[in-house]
């Protein structure tokens, strides 16, 4: 068990670190902390900050700690974890949730309820970009010396990086945005500028700066440790340059010699020049491939043995009841090793395929608040939002109905169509992917769970639930709903007082070593990569082809929240029209038996307000841009086109975007 307790301290360090940083150097950042309400009086005060490389990690982790409230801060009764929204974008989800639930239901019928109903993840990654300027720009007010100048590198490197991870979430949410390189905005930034022309090659040089400055001899980026490293930045570099040939270049297979390279250039024309990419002008595709392959020849990632180690619900304490002979098994772990459940060395958090994560801990706190910080932010709260639709009767999460799965609030369920998609693809190869079955609950089959009840508020069910990021109880807790991690060693007591909102502490993973795998198949068209991930799938290994990249990255990571913009990339050949990938892909929920108001498979799937083929083709998936921001630059900031306003090219009629209540 000392892995889970490892993990736990780890996160701690890191966490009450970003928690110390919020306090104690507030004084230097809260002024440059603004989303884009930034002005030409925001010189940061005390130009001694940082003094020594104490400050800087002080700084860094406050960088970090954005992705905590990313990542387990909810607001107007949506988690804020982008992938999540993306997850519920994507035809692997509904929106789902109780009759109330109208932000999930939002996202996933591409509408909205309100004119800033989306502007929580505005601010958030604005104030991770303006905490990053900030960290590159006062890094060398410490007097660094020869024996520390790979930590000063290598924090620098976590800057550029940082800058450019929440650059790459904010113009993928939302578009053309103002571009701030600078914790001192000029006029010029004030303006809205094209991410395809400038924002990606922005995007691409920090994660170049990031990948040459970060170095193995800083003691930083070990797996599990909270920080990011070189590997990490050469794989978002793959993944933001295959976002921008897909999206905006219109390639449809990279892998082809038309793959087109991306000039490194500012909003003026001029080769962007900064610490770690003043020696590079452009990325080709083959610079690309170049980075991911360094990633595989370092050695320092494999995929786990079995994939079902990478999720919590394989802890060896769920599994040690499978096999003790006592009240309940859980036997869909009964047939693992047990050096492979989650909570063992190289397993779970920290796992030999984790390249990039957020990490969470026992720190949420209901007196936590500000505009960067939430109550609930510590706790991975997807296992709360994907889990098991509670409401009158109280009966899901109770032990005897579907142990070891506890309750939560059931937005975001997967969709029919991937469980379809899933089967009809077992079929048609004669086998069985193990990955099915390790990342959804067939919540009708009673070898899952005993009873499952659909509630009497709820909508949009599909008869599955999300298993990767699920909570799970054990026989030897106390009481229903109480969470696995109790038992774990370096666990005292609730954070928040309430283990369902407090305390879920698995890793979200924001890229796997697979990831990287399938990436090289995809730029290559060399099948030998993919097929590590099939053959520990257990599935046919097959030649390269676009449809099988696409699909293995379907099954691979099924509710991680990629398959939206792999789906988004992949419609920029058909100019994103209603012919196009994701259009048909989303088009095809439509007619699919749903339950809601707790009556099995009593409605079908409808669009709220038109059809999905044409709000993908109006919105390209962007969400609109909060309006309060919009105010804000006085015009310098236009609406997303399929939004309305006068700028719409599409004209979009409000009765196409605007909620309506459907249940």
């Amino acid at each position: 068990m000392y892995v889970v307790y490892f993990k736990i301290v780890e996160a701690m360090k890191k966490s009450v670190l970003s928690l110390l940083a919020v306090l104690s150097a507030s004084l230097f950042i809260s002024c440059i902390d603004r989303p884009v309400d930034y002005s030409s009086d925001t010189a940061v005060p005390g130009s001694s900050f940082p003094g020594k490389p104490a400050d800087v990690e002080a700084l860094n982790a406050a960088t970090y700690s954005i992705m905590n409230a990313l990542g387990g801060g909810d607001n107007n009764d949506i988690l804020n974890n982008p992938f999540y929204w993306w997850s519920i974008m994507s035809d692997d989800c509904y929106g789902s949730g109780g009759l109330q639930d109208n932000v999930a239901k939002s996202l996933h019928h591409f509408t909205t309820a309100s004119a800033n109903q989306y502007e929580q993840d505005f601010i958030l990654l604005y104030g991770g970009i303006s905490r990053a300027n900030n960290q590159i720009e006062t890094i060398d007010n410490v007097s660094w010396t020869s024996s520390n100048m790979n930590q000063r590198n290598q924090l620098l490197g976590e800057g550029f990086f940082m800058r450019g991870f929440y650059t790459l979430l904010l113009t993928q949410m939302y578009g053309d945005v103002p571009l701030y390189t600078s914790t001192m905005i000029t006029e010029d930034m004030y303006q809205e500028v094209s991410a395809e022309e400038v924002i990606y090659p922005q995007i691409i040089a920090d994660f170049v700066s990031g990948m040459n400055l970060m170095n193995v001899a800083s003691g930083y980026g070990i797996n599990g440790d909270g920080h990011a490293n070189r590997y990490a930045a050469e794989a978002f570099l793959a993944r933001a340059y295959m976002f921008w040939a897909g999206f905006y270049k219109r390639i449809e297979e990279l892998k082809s010699d038309a793959a087109p390279t991306i000039e490194l250039k500012d909003r003026y024309g001029e080769t962007i020049k900064q610490d770690g990419c003043e020696a590079v002008a452009s990325i080709s595709k083959s610079d690309v491939v170049t980075a991911l392959k360094d990633i595989v020849a370092s050695g320092r990632y494999k995929l786990c043995e079995d994939f079902r180690s990478l999720w919590q619900y394989s802890n060896s304490l769920l599994y040690d009841e499978a096999h003790d002979g006592k009240n309940h098994a859980y036997m869909f772990i009964a047939d693992m090793k047990r050096e492979n459940c989650f909570d063992q060395p190289g397993m779970g958090n920290g796992n030999t395929e984790e390249i990039f994560q957020i990490q969470f801990m026992n720190a949420s706190k209901w007196g936590i608040g500000g505009t960067y910080n939430n109550p609930r932010m510590y706790s991975n709260n997807l296992s709360l939002y994907w889990g098991l639709r509670n409401g009158a009767t109280n009966d899901n999460g109770k032990r005897d109905n579907t142990y070891p799965f506890n309750q939560g609030w059931g937005q975001g369920t997967p969709s029919c169509n991937i469980w379809n998609d899933w089967t009809a693809a077992e079929m048609a190869g004669g086998y069985t992917d193990k990955r099915k079955k390790a990342s959804l609950i067939e919540l009708d089959n009673t070898e899952e769970v005993a009873s499952y009840t659909y509630e009497k508020d709820d909508c949009e069910e599909s008869g599955y639930a999300v298993k990767k990021y699920a909570d799970v109880n054990l026989d030897a807790n106390p009481a229903d709903n109480d969470s696995w991690w109790k038992q774990a060693s370096g666990y005292s007591s609730s954070s928040l007082d309430n283990p369902q909102q407090g305390d879920h502490f698995e890793d979200f993973y924001l890229m796997r070593y697979a990831d990287v795998l399938l990436m090289l198949t995809e730029l290559t068209g060399d099948a030998s990569y993919m097929n590590q991930v099939q053959r520990r799938a257990g599935v046919r290994e097959t030649a390269y082809t676009l449809e099988n990249v696409q699909n293995e990255r379907r099954w691979e990571f099924a509710m991680e929240g990629l398959r939206f913009n792999d789906m988004r990339r992949w419609s920029g050949c058909k100019q994103h029209s209603e012919d196009s990938y994701a259009a048909k892909a989303l088009g095809r929920q439509r007619g699919q038996q749903i339950t809601c108001l707790g009556k099995k498979n009593s409605q079908i799937m409808e669009h709220m307000t038109c059809s999905w083929e044409k709000r993908y083709a109006d919105t390209k998936g962007f969400l609109p841009k909060p309006q309060a921001q919009m105010t804000l630059m006085n015009g310098a900031m236009k609406q997303n086109p399929g939004w309305g306003g006068d700028d719409d090219p599409k004209h979009t009629p409000a009765n196409e975007y605007t909620y309506r209540t459907m249940y």
